[in-house]
């Protein structure tokens, strides 16, 4: 860790914004999917009616991420964060007096707003702040590994208030305390200072027009980088979505557990999830981008397949349960870095809200495919490895067709260097390319 004690002060702030930030985000996306059995039953919602809630929540955070990007793009990083983050949390909170799956799916899509324009903003702010380009894939991979503790406070919230509460008054709980961890980013991100990237980007030229940006991000020669990361964040989002959405409902339902070991079970498979973003982020910098995904997509297709399919003790499922979150998660380290290494600097937050959120409407199919095909068509623990391995799929081949970014400096990034020719390069050129100056000399 010694490349996190040569942080700056401010750095060390952005980081710990970022970190608690993402981790409400996940918190008050995740605990929806605790939630599902309990809201089906109360309301009488099939799986294809509680997967499409995800779905529009997802649809509407790619809104969110490109209001968000454009405006960050031209006002900052930092301001535009603070908003976002009152925003969702104040839509979850109101989630917990929705009384119809209507009512519930508009809370969620304004969710949906603030969630893609805070989770984009808050990786393109660590990713740009992080002064050594040797770093980056480690800086950006333990992030994002707050991942894991939004989803164990999600874990462990919905224990306890099931536990002390009535189910229906449990549920709203649930919601309602999302707000509460908010006050506290807020209060983290006080005096924080705008990445030195974007400053120097806006000293070199003005903000691009309301527009001009999305513009740049959609056409040639960026676009062909747009669809690709679009696909890669696509893929592994959705494959994280058929298992984390349906997970609950499968251990409570297929396996018969209750609440404390539907929890327990949980538990184990998310700290897997936070060895996998450690693995992920040192790996991603050691063997670079590309191999990563390769590996961890493979392994984790391969996990949840075993999970699902072998009818083993219960020992052993919470030793498959913490392999398949090392795996699966571990798939997302390098995502931000990637998506960040591929766009210009003034342009960079509308381009990684685009592609990233891009990937999360993909993604939010996936979750509502594993609904309709375990609807009459198949079992739970075959459609959810079956959908997963499709999006891990995606994420091999993508990788493999995408450049390798790992080391490259953000200032060298123009619209003329991000043409999407580029992106059949062969397998470790970028990679050779960049470790020859600049990243080999920073570590």
């Amino acid at each position: 860790m010694v490349w996190f004690e040569s942080l700056s002060k401010n750095e060390k702030k952005a980081f710990a914004g970022a970190f608690m930030g993402h981790a409400v985000d996940v918190y008050d996306f995740m605990i929806y999917s605790f939630l599902i059995p309990v809201l089906a039953a109360t309301w009488h919602m099939n799986k294809a009616v509680a997967g499409s809630i995800v779905t529009y929540t997802l649809i509407a955070s790619l809104v969110g991420a490109i209001g968000a990007g454009l405006l960050a793009d031209r006002f900052g990083r930092v301001r535009i964060l603070r908003w976002t983050i009152v925003l969702f949390a104040l839509a979850c909170f109101a989630c917990g007096f929705a009384n119809s799956p209507l009512q519930l799916v508009l809370f969620r899509m304004l969710q949906g707003l603030g969630f893609g324009g805070e989770s984009s903003l808050c990786m393109v702010l660590v990713t740009e702040i992080i002064r050594n380009p040797a770093h980056r894939g480690k800086f950006s991979g333990f992030a994002a590994s707050s991942y894991s503790f939004g989803w164990a406070a999600a874990a462990i919230v919905y224990s306890v208030l099931f536990s002390w509460l009535p189910a229906e008054w449990a549920w709203r709980g649930c919601f309602f305390i999302g707000i509460v961890p908010a006050l506290l980013v807020v209060y983290l991100r006080r005096d924080l200072k705008e990445p030195e990237a974007f400053s120097r980007a806006l000293g070199k030229q003005h903000s691009p027009a309301a527009l001009e940006g999305l513009r740049r991000v959609c056409a040639r020669p960026l676009a062909g980088k747009t669809i690709l990361c679009s696909l890669l964040s696509g893929g592994m989002l959705g494959s994280y979505y058929a298992i984390a959405t349906w997970m609950p409902t499968y251990l409570k339902l297929e396996r018969g557990l209750s609440i404390f070991g539907t929890s327990a079970y949980l538990a184990i498979m998310i700290l897997g999830s936070f060895v996998g973003y450690v693995l992920g982020a040192y790996s991603s910098d050691r063997i670079g981008r590309r191999l990563t995904y390769i590996v961890f997509a493979a392994g984790a297709f391969s996990m949840a397949l075993a999970y699902m399919a072998i009818p083993a003790s219960n020992g052993a499922m919470l030793v498959l349960g913490f392999l398949l979150g090392v795996l699966m998660q571990g798939t997302f380290s390098g995502i931000a870095a990637t998506i960040s290494e591929s766009y210009p600097n003034e342009i960079r937050a509308t381009g990684y809200g685009v592609a990233y959120n891009m990937g999360r409407v993909i993604g939010s199919l996936f979750p509502l495919g594993v609904g309709w095909l375990s609807t009459g068509h198949m079992a739970l623990d075959s459609a959810i490895p079956l959908v997963a391995g499709v999006g891990y799929l995606c994420v091999i081949v993508t990788a493999w067709i995408l450049p390798e970014t790992n080391g490259i400096s953000l200032d060298s990034l123009g619209g003329e260097q991000t043409d999407s020719s580029a992106s059949i390069e062969p397998m470790g050129v970028a990679a050779r390319v960049a470790q020859s100056g600049s990243g080999r000399d920073a570590r």
